[in-house]
């Protein structure tokens, strides 16, 4: 098994490189995901979400309203930090069980936007960044219905390019078009393939 860290900073296309490398094989935990199933109503992590931000952060369905949880812990770093402090521990446990089910030999992808941020290089055998310019993330946001004022506000919480760059093993270019982020892809997924095989 290999396990490989992915990263990149919002609007960079780490996903849509998370989503091609899954078609191509590799087991993909997800962060995001596994962000939204630790707060799920009934959880221990909503119980504390809502025991330090507020029951005014539930709908009326009983799920958090991330959206209001993001503009406020977006604009309010030590609220952030609190939050990170909930919901990090349980995500992490949570990628835990799932890397210890990953069958021998496989490829295994920790799709995690805050990896550098959060100091993780060390927990992987191969790091990737996704990159792309500030210009076309911005648009790539807008597109997805996110205002300039909140796009800036998430890369302003986020590791700046240059770190994220220095601590890339292998950068995955996404300025061009989606054949080349494929192509981009398969050339990753040989050599991921190649470094499983040999290890």
């Amino acid at each position: 098994m290999i396990r490989v860290g992915l990263t990149g900073g919002i609007g960079s296309g780490k996903s849509e490189v998370s989503r091609l490398l899954a078609a191509r094989g590799a087991v993909v935990v997800d962060a995001d995901a596994l962000a939204r199933e630790v707060v799920e109503p009934g959880t221990a992590g909503l119980t504390s979400v809502v025991a330090e931000f507020g029951a005014d952060l539930l709908g009326p369905d009983g799920a958090l309203d991330r959206a209001a949880l993001g503009r406020l812990v977006f604009a309010d770093p030590a609220a952030l930090r609190r939050l990170e402090a909930i919901v990090h521990p349980l995500v992490g446990a949570r990628a835990a069980e799932l890397f210890a089910a990953a069958p021998p030999g496989a490829v295994v992808v920790y799709d995690v936007p805050l990896l550098v941020e959060n100091g993780l290089e060390p927990g992987y055998d191969v790091v990737v960044v996704v990159d792309a310019d500030t210009d076309t993330r911005l648009a790539r946001l807008a597109a997805r219905g996110l205002g300039a004022a909140d796009a800036r506000a998430r890369m302003d919480n986020q590791a700046s390019r240059d770190e994220r760059l220095a601590a890339a093993d292998i950068v995955v270019a996404n300025d061009g078009s989606p054949a080349d982020l494929a192509a981009a892809v398969d050339a990753l997924w040989a050599e991921l393939s190649r470094r499983v095989g040999s290890g």
